[in-house]
């Protein structure tokens, strides 16, 4: 596999343009299924997630075209509703196509879904939102498969605010006869996102982005053209990077007003930072990091996906932090390779308790998961040396061009392809 060579020790400065979310794109490329009529996608980034979740709408019938940083997807032929265990099991988000599908065809078959091994995440409340709009439910051998002759609009409250199940939930109201009301529905900017592309293909949704989504459902939904939000886990990866290594880093392209919990979080340690645009921050980095508390929670709480990349900067601040991780429950496969660098962590049920030191030291580790794959380049940006990240694949599902733009901030860092394997 390729492999991350980074030599530490150098501030990041300059400015970077934010990818698409891919949180967003993925569950928007799951709503082209709602279409009648050629969809554009515009700002979707070039990740192995989007290209797992292509050919999933591949095998459905549904044409995928890339048109430089677009997507142009046509689910007017849409002829099948049993994508293969092959590649839904690669990608827990393959499972947004469940709702859609079942709203065109009128039944699915999704094997259950797999993706970062970083906790159990179950598909009850996906399927309960269903069940309430008249599916019929049966799991066989790993398979979940969904009837329904007609659905119907129903209130549905969800017992934990779940990003997946409210998307879910919410695509398959948008053609169902009469009203859906989700409450306790997650409210991530990327929700908002996908109704508003749903919106301008003619559904009718209110409410995304608060705890109450109210869906009134239509009989089609056309065509049309939509581009993908920032995405804020990369632009938080960039700018921690960015104060830890005691730089100025400007992220740009993102939607601030998301960022509240991790800009607030480094101010806590001691960056500074300057709003400057709706859609663009500035991160100076202190001459020191002081530690601080972390919770994950929910949407507007501080997101689970940058909870690694934040304990790799506690881990050279002064003092003992503290990590709660309440959203997944192996969130923390990360801690081996950081005590690898030399990192003074130790694991408490759902916390981690973070005792900073002077400094890192370079060492050969290995992803375990798309967030920590970030949390460990983030970490040799700081240590003494070299190190050297294995298992890119983790990173290649969520970050576009990450060492480039990287070297972009001046960083030193470079990718170093496997040799092909040959017949000996």
């Amino acid at each position: 596999m390729d492999s991350l060579h980074i030599r530490g020790g150098r501030p990041l400065n300059g400015q970077v343009m934010v990818s698409g979310a891919k949180n967003a794109a993925l569950a928007i490329m799951a709503g082209c299924v709602l279409g009648e009529g050629p969809i554009r996608l515009q700002r979707v980034p070039f990740l192995t997630d989007i290209e797992v979740m292509s050919a999933v709408l591949r095998t459905l019938g549904v044409t995928v075209a890339r048109q430089g940083d677009s997507l142009v997807i046509d689910a007017t032929h849409i002829d099948n509703g049993a994508p293969p265990y092959e590649l839904v099991s690669k990608m827990r988000a393959s499972f947004f196509i469940l709702g859609p599908l079942v709203a065109r065809l009128g039944k699915a078959s999704i094997p259950l879904p797999g993706g970062c091994a970083i906790g159990s995440r179950p598909v009850d409340l996906h399927l309960k939102g269903l069940k309430a709009m008249g599916c019929e439910v049966v799991i066989d051998h790993g398979t979940v498969h969904v009837t329904a002759e007609k659905l119907v609009g129903a209130p549905v409250y969800l017992d934990y605010p779940s990003v997946g199940a409210t998307e879910n939930i919410m695509m398959a109201a948008v053609l169902a006869d009469g009203r859906t009301t989700i409450e306790n529905a997650a409210q991530e900017p990327e929700i908002a996102d996908l109704a508003k592309f749903l919106n301008g293909l003619g559904a009718k949704i209110t409410g995304a982005g608060t705890d109450t989504i109210i869906i009134d459902g239509v009989k089609h939904v056309t065509g049309g053209e939509h581009s993908v939000i920032g995405d804020r886990i990369e632009a938080g990866t960039y700018l921690i990077a960015g104060a830890m290594t005691r730089g100025r880093v400007q992220v740009q392209g993102v939607p601030i007003d998301a960022m509240g919990a991790i800009l607030s979080k480094l101010q806590e340690v001691g960056a500074m930072i300057s709003i400057d645009s709706p859609e663009s921050c500035t991160v100076f980095g202190p001459d020191f990091l002081r530690a601080t508390d972390l919770r994950t929670l929910p949407f507007p709480g501080f997101p689970t996906d940058l909870q690694a990349p934040f304990m790799a900067m506690l881990a050279v601040a002064r003092g003992t932090s503290m990590v709660a991780e309440t959203v997944f429950e192996n969130r923390f496969l990360h801690v081996d390779e950081f005590q690898r660098m030399g990192a003074q962590v130790r694991i408490e049920g759902h916390c981690a308790v973070v005792q900073g030191v002077p400094a890192l030291t370079g060492a050969h580790v290995q992803s375990t998961d798309l967030r920590a794959a970030a949390a460990l380049a983030l970490a040799g940006l700081v240590a003494q040396g070299d190190t050297v990240l294995g298992k890119l694949h983790h990173l290649d599902r969520g970050y576009e061009n990450f060492d480039g733009k990287l070297r972009q901030l001046g960083a030193d860092v470079h990718r170093l392809e496997a040799a092909p394997l040959t017949a000996g």
